[in-house]
């Protein structure tokens, strides 16, 4: 039995408030414009209830409809079914292509965060334009994590919810590993034998960062001096 099976088995619907967080739940996912966290869910609905019985049995129930439950970095949100997304594309709408540069510097910082600058250069082995992080900053893909504890202190980058949901992740460990880019045919057969894939960071700054405080938010421009962030 699957994890989503075990949870929707401990349900009894039964039970009208069963059935009443049921239906809230899917009331919150659907009304929200951002994936909702489980802290979000667990403030709305009654004490006792089951969040990840009720979630596993929304996502069951929903697995076969024009709209799937996904779940992104422990956040729940409603996205179009993966065979019927073309139709909701506008055929007037060209879309919006990354250059060369910008895919690598996006997969460097996938793998390896959190990452430098400088070591995003010495993994590409060119200099990164700051055009190039911008781009991928203003797509909603990458995002300052802290500051790095060496001389210096230089920001580092990391990838964000909007990330995984673009590339239907559920958490940054599920990036396709060696085996996986081997088969798919985007790796050479002839890699080198020490060649190795990261295991990416979850969000929680590891111990050779410190959070980004607000003189640094302020000199990033995340910032207005002395003031509120940008809307």
């Amino acid at each position: 039995m699957t994890d989503v099976e075990e949870a929707r088995a401990r349900l009894d619907l039964t039970d009208a408030r069963v059935v009443e967080a049921y239906r809230i739940a899917e009331a919150l996912v659907f009304a929200s414009s951002e994936p909702v966290s489980r802290n979000y869910l667990a403030a709305r609905l009654p004490g006792d209830t089951d969040i990840d019985a009720i979630m596993a049995a929304l996502q069951e129930d929903y697995a076969e409809r024009g709209v799937h439950l996904v779940r992104i970095d422990g956040h729940w949100a409603f996205r179009t079914a993966p065979d019927l997304s073309f139709m909701l594309r506008d055929g007037n709408e060209e879309p919006k292509k990354l250059s060369r540069a910008a895919l690598e510097v996006l997969a460097i910082i996938a793998y390896h965060q959190p990452v430098t600058r400088a070591e995003i250069e010495e993994v590409r082995g060119v200099q990164t334009s700051k055009g190039t992080l911008d781009v991928l900053m203003e797509a909603g893909w990458v995002r300052f994590r802290g500051r790095r504890r060496t001389p210096g202190r230089p920001v580092t980058f990391g990838t964000t919810l909007d990330f995984l949901d673009q590339f239907g992740l559920d958490e940054i460990r599920d990036l396709p590993g060696l085996e996986e880019l081997r088969g798919a045919g985007l790796l050479s057969g002839r890699i080198p034998a020490n060649f190795n894939i990261p295991s990416p960071n979850d969000d929680e700054l590891d111990d050779e960062e410190d959070p980004l405080t607000q003189m640094d938010l302020e000199e990033l421009g995340l910032l207005t001096p002395g003031g509120a962030g940008d809307e």
